[in-house]
């Protein structure tokens, strides 16, 4: 006998999906205005349709996804080959490639070297901007490339060797003998683990060989990029700390004596290997003279110091779209959340900090084009880098923690992205020196330097009369240097206050009327909380999130 048919049973729908945000990607990562603004502002309009072609390709779902796969796979470092030779490689996932090639053909890692048109520091600014929203860590051994370069020249004989690869647009990955290869990439190894940013406290030893080389024994703490071809080391000789360079390859095709000897397991920065090093009777040639090793890489620093300040501001911009989109296609409590007013108070917050970055970034780029011909812009550049790389890295964090909790408990989740750049974000701030050495950087530039304190107020003249609350801030920064009482201890809110004029200064004479009124009120005044999202009221919200 048949058994009579179930009947049907109507279960209630458990997984409806609705009030989720649509994906933010594709995006155009260069539809910036402060960006846009500064390009043509500070000399590079002619960058601006390649500025946009890296937009598309950043903001995409390829260069995303490739974003995405280089920081789940990390590194791999491998000592030995199966049979127990030394080999010291490093394995990268197959998208970090294609990351690091894009960003070398554009000219990222060197274009102001092989082709220095007024604008050059400008464009590739905007453009290293715009890529590492992408993803940021292979940024590093591009950074790293671009300020290897000037310290380079230090040894002229050495730059006609190198410096034509180092500059070439071509991608060329794996450890072969330099002058076999299409193009270069470069880092640095400097710091130790006895001193990290007291690079005089190195150990690491030079001995001069009779065919002109050293002999280079020790070890380095922090080696970012390991399979770069080529780096700048710093080592005691008889005359104190030098500069060094060092092939991974030698002449002859056999490989240098510098062994990995472990990859940092670090908060963030994920995709990028970072190292410890041995160098167990290295072979390096001598950049600058004996003795001034930390005077020859001083180039270098600024160089990557500008990198800094560029990766805050980018990770800034990447973390405000996020929330702000989020905001746009949200609903909470029956409305959206970017019709809340307290949810406008601080997405408004988030991108008055983000552009008052990218706007001070791009000033700091024209100097650097600038600086060479002009000593005025080169005072400006060495005080307001300092400055600015403390202040600007600095906020990055907070900036993002804000940014991360706009999107609630997705914003906590992995796949959301918020999490990536939320670990990212202290880095800046550590790279190049942390808070702490910026500071007492900008302290000793002023000392050293006098010219430094002229060309910075000089620059904050050109906004005077603009607004009174930025006047009075200047005047306050004034009374500050005046006073020499405990400046070390104090140093840090000296160049806070500096880092806070400077950028209102770009801001009222070159951003939005909303965005300058905001941070001038914020920033520069007394009516602004502790935590971002605390503005008062009469703050122009719509003409600022108009800007995203």
């Amino acid at each position: 006998m048949n058994s009579p048919a179930p009947h049907p049973v109507n279960f209630p729908a458990t997984h409806e999906v609705f009030n989720q945000v649509p994906d933010l990607v594709p995006y155009q990562a260069a539809a910036d205005p402060a960006l846009l603004e500064g390009l043509r502002r500070e000399g590079a309009a002619w960058a601006e349709d390649e500025v946009r072609e890296i937009g598309a390709l950043a903001g995409g779902v390829r260069a995303q996804d490739w974003g995405r796969l280089v920081n789940e796979y990390p590194p791999v470092l491998r000592t030995h080959d199966r049979y127990g030779h030394r080999i010291d490689e490093v394995e990268f996932h197959p998208h970090w490639h294609d990351l690091m090639t894009v960003a070398v053909e554009h000219g990222m890692h060197a274009a102001p070297w092989r082709d220095p048109r007024a604008g050059a520091h400008v464009a590739r600014a905007a453009k290293f901007y715009v890529w590492g929203q992408a993803e940021a860590g292979h940024m590093c051994p591009i950074s790293m490339t671009y300020a290897v370069i000037p310290a380079l020249r230090h040894n002229p004989e050495l730059a006609a060797t190198y410096e034509p690869l180092l500059a070439a647009p071509h991608y060329d990955f794996g450890l072969r003998e330099p002058s076999t290869k299409r193009g270069l990439i470069a880092g640095m190894s400097m710091t130790e683990k006895q001193g990290g940013s007291d690079v005089r406290a190195n150990t690491t030893t030079a001995t001069p060989q009779a065919d002109g080389s050293y002999r280079i024994v020790g070890h380095k703490w922090f080696t970012s990029a390991p399979m770069s071809d080529l780096f700048l080391t710093l080592t005691q000789t008889g005359s104190g700390v030098s500069c060094f360079l060092l092939p991974r390859v030698l002449p002859d095709g056999s490989r240098n004596r510098i062994h990995i000897q472990r990859l940092k397991d670090k908060l963030g920065n994920k995709s990028n290997a970072s190292s410890e090093i041995e160098y167990e009777g290295a072979t390096g040639w001598l950049v600058g003279a004996e003795g001034r090793g930390v005077n020859t890489i001083i180039e270098m620093v600024n160089m990557t110091r500008l990198d800094c300040v560029i990766g805050s501001a980018t990770g800034m911009r990447a973390a405000t779209l996020r929330a702000v989109h989020h905001a746009r296609h949200r609903k909470a409590f029956g409305a959206l959340l970017v019709d809340q007013p307290l949810m406008r108070n601080v997405l408004a917050d988030l991108i008055v900090e983000s552009e008052a970055a990218t706007t001070m970034m791009m000033r700091l780029a024209g100097a650097t084009d600038r600086a060479s011909t002009d000593p005025q812009e080169a005072a400006l550049r060495r005080i307001a880098l300092a400055v600015t790389k403390y202040w600007v890295c600095k906020r990055a964090p907070a900036h993002a923690a804000e940014a991360l909790e706009c999107l609630g408990g997705n914003g906590y989740a992995e796949e959301s992205g918020m999490p990536r750049l939320y670990r990212e974000a202290p880095l800046m701030s550590i790279w190049e020196g942390s808070g702490n050495v910026a500071a007492l950087d900008a302290l000793r530039a002023m000392v050293k330097q006098p010219e430094t304190v002229d060309a910075f107020f000089a620059e904050l003249r050109l906004a005077e009369g603009a607004d009174p609350r930025l006047d009075d801030a200047v005047a306050r920064v004034g009374k500050e240097l005046a006073d020499l009482e405990n400046v070390e201890y104090r140093a840090r809110r000296i160049v806070e206050l500096m880092a806070l004029v400077l950028q209102g200064a770009q801001l009222v004479r070159h951003g939005h009327p909303a965005v300058a009124d905001a941070f001038c009120a914020t920033r520069l005044g007394d009516d602004w909380g502790i935590a971002l999202g605390t503005m008062p009221t009469g703050v122009d919200t719509a003409a600022i999130l108009a800007r995203i």
